[in-house]
């Protein structure tokens, strides 16, 4: 039989009509959304469906969002495959993923996750504001290559790697000269470029004192020791305790995102099959990216195959 692990994407995956047909079809769903809209202040699911869509992309709308359509999609597989959830040993989220990840394993509650969340986006936006930043992934080029690229553009500017996603696929952040200059020298050396849509230079030290807030919101909260591992960003390591599980939540809003190191983690415990659940497809891609024949399957929308 399969070892099954459950990946949660992050910020960037939001769209318009996320998770419209999730809440018509299913009545657990549905009511994520309508507790999400007492705990928030606002209807959360409105705009999802509706927009405005300048509003569902910002960092203070998109990670609330993102965050609850995920946990509805997995009412979905509750619903349709309800054996599924009991034999995932492990998870992982990308960024803000990790939040639903510790949700599903029980470490924290749906209205304590979403209370962090929300004040995560907050405080995350607020420092975006106060320093003009950016993010830019650098496609086709080899780790080696893009760590000479940051040490010579960090000369006109901060920039450090903050996503190693996979293979050919990493993530530089910081100040707008630095990244700007990043982007120069990897297209010289023939990278394809994309610019993130994202408020500023997250998983840097930028984000600061994002990280000093979101500490006191972690503080608030109760954190049980999850029932399965979930694998975090910054080590690419499980934790269970919960002093451990705030400090390294803490800590992922400054330190870079190791995505990969992460895949592998599971990979090389022996988990052989994957579910993406909740918007997009992204951590499909890069599982494809990490081990080509390893099979994801995309909760969302869609029907389960």
């Amino acid at each position: 039989m399969s070892r099954i692990a459950f990946l949660f994407p992050g910020q960037g995956a939001q769209h318009h009509g996320m998770g419209q047909q999730i809440a018509a079809q299913y009545p657990a769903a549905a009511a994520l959304f309508e507790q999400a809209r007492e705990i928030l202040g606002y209807d959360l699911a409105q705009i999802c469906q509706a927009g405005p869509e300048a509003t569902l992309h910002s960092t203070v709308v998109s990670q609330p969002a993102i965050f609850v359509t995920s946990l509805a999609c997995l009412e979905k597989i509750k619903a349709e495959t309800p054996d599924l959830p009991a034999r995932c040993e492990m998870t992982a989220g990308l960024s803000l993923g990790e939040y639903t990840s510790l949700v599903f394993a029980g470490a924290m509650s749906f209205e304590n996750g979403l209370r962090v969340v929300q004040q995560r986006g907050e405080a995350m936006q607020a420092a975006a504001d106060a320093t003009p930043s950016c993010m830019a992934s650098i496609l086709m080029l080899p780790l080696e290559q893009v760590q000479q690229i940051v040490t010579e553009a960090s000369s006109v500017g901060q920039v450090q790697i903050a996503n190693y996603l996979c293979p050919g696929n990493l993530v530089v952040s910081g100040s707008v000269p630095g990244v700007n200059r990043a982007v120069e020298l990897a297209e010289a050396q023939n990278a394809k470029i994309v610019r993130l849509s994202v408020a500023g230079a997250f998983h840097t030290s930028i984000m600061k004192p994002a990280d000093e807030k979101l500490a006191a919101a972690l503080a608030r909260v109760s954190i049980q020791t999850p029932q399965i591992p979930v694998i975090s960003n910054v080590d690419a390591q499980s934790h269970s305790d919960p002093v451990e599980i705030r400090d390294i939540l803490v800590r992922q809003v400054l330190s870079p995102v190791r995505w990969e190191d992460s895949v592998k983690v599971m990979l090389e415990a022996g988990i052989d099959e994957y579910y993406e659940i909740g918007p997009g497809r992204v951590l499909t891609s890069l599982l494809k990216r990490i081990s080509r024949k390893t099979p994801c399957t995309v909760i969302n929308d869609t029907p389960i195959a």
